[in-house]
């Protein structure tokens, strides 16, 4: 089978090429229409990586070569590509490569584990030794328990949603470790290092955090209203809210998280 990727380089943000690279997304930017400003989940996202990104580098010494570029063949062609690395460790010969979500559905954990193992593959033309982390911030996955509630429902969804459980289960190579000192260096491995809400205001305080969620659910509540109303105006459109995964049963979710904070 022919080699999907080719020249892979590890940079720093300072790269002449990777600017360039930034230049053009954000021309072709400017010629875009309005967006909707970020949801306070997306903010705090961000908050949660930088908080994560300074606990690591107390425990290890980052790199500042977090710039995976590389070519990706589709088709006879090759095109050049640029992947933001969230945190890297360097020991000779071999790297630990660390992604870092925060997310309410497990399915997250799925992508994450998707990015992992094709930066492992690209990583792999440089180093021969690669091991993976992911940083994994628990804003609300339901648990079982939740789960039955949501289905119990009268507007459930067709699929129940996953758990963390249910993940663990389903893929075998997701190592869940229990601290820094618990991580698998293993090929093949990814490690699975869980936080909590709580853990990143303990890190950087709550006045340095979004956690207005409540927010997001009232400013998509108002786009939907806003879809049945005719508007006249000659305003950009706007952005449609962009649910995470579980957009069929978003209320559902929120009354479990409800119910939760009560009990």
């Amino acid at each position: 089978m022919a080699p999907r990727f080719n020249r892979a380089r590890l940079i720093t943000e300072d790269d002449r090429h990777y600017r360039q690279f930034l230049e053009q997304i954000m021309l072709a930017r400017q010629n875009q229409r309005a967006m909707r400003p970020p949801r306070e989940r997306d903010l705090f996202g961000g908050e949660a990586e930088k908080a994560l990104r300074l606990w690591l580098a107390q425990h290890r010494e980052l790199s500042e070569r977090r710039i995976l570029e590389y070519e990706e063949r589709r088709g006879h062609s090759w095109s050049r590509k640029y992947r933001e690395l969230d945190a890297v460790t360097i020991e000779g010969r071999f790297i630990h490569v660390f992604e870092i979500k925060a997310s309410r559905t497990a399915k997250a954990l799925l992508r994450a584990q998707e990015q992992l193992d094709e930066t492992r593959q690209i990583l792999s033309l440089l180093f021969p030794r690669v091991a993976t982390t992911i940083l994994f911030v628990d804003t609300g996955i339901p648990t079982a328990k939740e789960v039955a509630a949501i289905m119990a429902e009268p507007q459930a969804p067709e699929k129940p949603p996953m758990t963390l459980d249910n993940v663990l289960l389903a893929q075998p190579s997701l190592h869940l470790a229990t601290s820094m000192a618990d991580l698998s260096e293993e090929p093949g491995v990814i490690n699975l290092l869980l936080f909590t809400i709580q853990d990143i205001i303990d890190m950087v305080g709550a006045e340095h955090l979004h956690l207005n969620w409540d927010a997001d659910e009232e400013v998509q509540q108002e786009l939907i209203e806003g879809q049945h109303r005719e508007d006249t105006s000659v305003q950009a459109p706007a952005e449609p809210v962009q649910e995470e995964e579980e957009s069929p049963f978003a209320i559902a979710l929120r009354k479990a998280m409800e119910r939760r904070q009560k009990e």
